[in-house]
């Protein structure tokens, strides 16, 4: 694939980039050449590669997802957090119509 100097000029005005005749020129081989590095990249064998999320391969540190864990902040607790609430409804916090 490859660009000329109409291509680059229409991508130019759909962005809506203000762009001169000279730059538009200096750009065709520049975009020329990314193309071609980008099927170059095409052409590489990957198979049995697997996909990474990184160079370096990390791993997250996470605790167990357990309700009740902690007895402050665990479950069990909704009246008590309800009783200091100025208008509890149905197990939630009750809040004032804004929208009429």
């Amino acid at each position: 694939m490859s660009v000329d100097t109409a291509t680059v000029a229409k991508i130019a005005a759909l962005a809506r980039i203000k762009v001169s005749e000279a730059e538009i020129a200096a750009m065709v081989p520049e975009l020329n050449g990314i193309l071609a590095w980008v099927e170059q990249l095409g052409e590489v064998d990957v198979t049995g590669v697997e996909p990474m999320t990184a160079v370096i391969e990390n791993h997250q540190r996470l605790r167990d997802d357990v309700v009740g864990a902690d007895p402050l902040t665990g479950g069990g607790v909704r009246d008590a957090v309800l009783a200091n609430a100025p208008a509890p409804e149905h197990g939630f916090f009750g809040v004032p119509k804004v929208i009429e």
